[in-house]
């Protein structure tokens, strides 16, 4: 007796009986899977190619509505949906503009153990446990930079390092979830329609590859989130189609089968779509080699992934990192040894790793580095609780306008023991981004629609 699955196909087309597929039960059980899907496949071709007569009867009168094709073209384009590559439109050519890469700090990192003026009276008098050491790195306009940051003492030498002090935003609340989503949205979920902001910037940017937006790590940030189809990743390898590896090259065969010679728009999707895939397959087809003298430790090993996509030529327009651990309100430890300055210092490592990998490729890329909300201007006895105007970093292979950017009014006046807001943490958003991409004000005024941008000095 013929048993049947999936529709009306049957288990074998023409040996329906599953012991003489294979003497083993469960590779028979496969095998005749494989053949079921090949003749759904095969239908489904056929489909398409009725629907495309279809459409052009439509368009020649003969009483057809374009209703009827969309409806059995949607349908088939649904089913291929898990795969995230599909709705991507791929143009390979190479961007004049570069990556920008936002690195997010969760938990609420203490901007004043970063950089900070010096010899501050305020800062002596309320947190005198956390001053900077005398290891420090020398800024400009009278501030120093954490030790931590030394690996990154060439690119600060260079005038490509730099810091923004002050930055906050007034819907920002002392809540890590609520001041993290909103950093991530460009605003508050009703002023943004829970889109992120980096996918709000795609739009400015045209086509690009499936690789055009990427979070590194197992989810989506929600600054990705939106109508440009970003991929979320571990590794370059981990890029694949779902499903066992014994029928993976089958399956890509027969979906490139399906989508060609079709004559309409998701055939080019969908192909191109499979470029990106097989582009991906062919990064991690063997272990990466970084340039010579490079490492990649801790949160670097997500650093290493855009590496490999960027000199790999995937085109890379925007990118995130996340790292925890920036919660300090006890052993903060701003000095070395302590454990913000390690913190910092694997950051710091992770970016310098990064940039000497990327080589001359480098001074097309921006790193920007936020987190929720900033901390307290005063000690609670070894740490620092939850405050506003944090720090945002800029390592760029465009040279800055200075070490220290932004306005800066010092702390004689703080805002309820916060440091004030001195820059609004979307435009320095903005400015970064505008300055990466050379965008118009009104086209970096659509990523934060809410709020009336006004671009900063922020490039060479």
């Amino acid at each position: 007796m013929e048993k049947t699955v999936y529709n009306s196909f049957p288990l074998h087309p023409e040996c329906p009986d599953l012991r003489r597929l294979a003497d083993n039960p469960a590779e028979a059980l496969l095998r005749a899977e494989a053949d079921v899907v090949a003749a759904e496949n095969a239908a489904e071709a056929d489909r398409y190619r009725m629907l495309e007569n279809l459409e052009e009867a439509q368009q020649d009168g003969r009483g057809v509505t374009r209703r009827t094709f969309v409806a059995g073209a949607a349908a088939t384009a649904t089913a291929l949906a898990t795969a995230q590559f599909v709705t991507t439109s791929a143009s390979f050519a190479a961007t004049k503009t570069g990556t920008l890469i936002h690195v997010f700090l969760y938990g609420g990192l203490d901007g004043l153990s970063l950089v900070a003026p010096d010899n501050d009276p305020v800062l002596a008098k309320d947190r005198p446990d956390l001053l900077l050491g005398n290891d420090s790195l020398a800024l400009s306009r009278g501030f120093k930079l954490t030790s931590a940051f030394k690996p990154l003492e060439q690119w600060l030498k260079a005038g490509q390092l730099g810091f923004i002090p002050a930055v906050s935003d007034e819907r920002l609340s002392r809540s890590h979830f609520q001041a993290a989503d909103a950093c991530n949205l460009g605003g508050l979920p009703n002023e943004t329609g829970g889109r992120g902001w980096l996918d709000g910037l795609v739009d400015n940017l045209g086509k690009g590859t499936a690789f055009r937006s990427v979070g590194i790590g197992s989810t989506l940030p929600r600054s990705l989130v939106g109508n440009n189809g970003a991929i979320s990743l571990n590794s370059v390898g981990s890029l694949r189609l779902n499903g066992d590896e014994k029928f993976r090259a089958a399956t890509e065969k027969a979906i490139k089968g399906l989508f060609t010679g079709i004559n309409h728009p998701v055939e080019e999707a969908v192909q191109e779509g499979m470029g990106a895939l097989a582009t991906a397959q062919k990064l991690a087809a063997k272990p990466y080699q970084p340039a010579e003298g490079v490492t990649y430790e801790g949160v670097g090993r997500a650093f290493q992934q855009l590496a490999q996509l960027i000199k790999g030529g995937a085109n890379v327009r925007v990118a995130t990192v996340g790292m925890g651990g920036y919660d300090t309100h006890e052993n903060q430890g701003t000095r070395e040894g302590g454990q913000l300055h390690r913190r910092l210092g694997e950051l710091a490592k992770a970016m310098a790793a990064f940039f000497t990998d990327l080589g001359p490729q480098a001074a097309d890329v921006t790193i920007m580095v936020s987190s929720e909300f900033g901390r307290r201007i005063r000690s609670n006895g070894g740490g620092t609780d939850h405050g506003h105007g944090g720090v945002i970093t800029v390592l760029s292979g465009k040279k800055l306008a200075g070490s220290l950017l932004g306005t800066w009014n010092g702390l004689d006046k703080p805002d309820s023991g916060d440091v004030p807001e001195y820059n609004n943490m979307f435009n320095v958003y903005g400015s970064i981004a505008q300055g990466r991409f050379g965008l118009t004000n009104a086209e970096v005024q659509k990523v934060f629609p809410r709020m009336k941008y006004a671009p900063m000095k922020l490039y060479a």
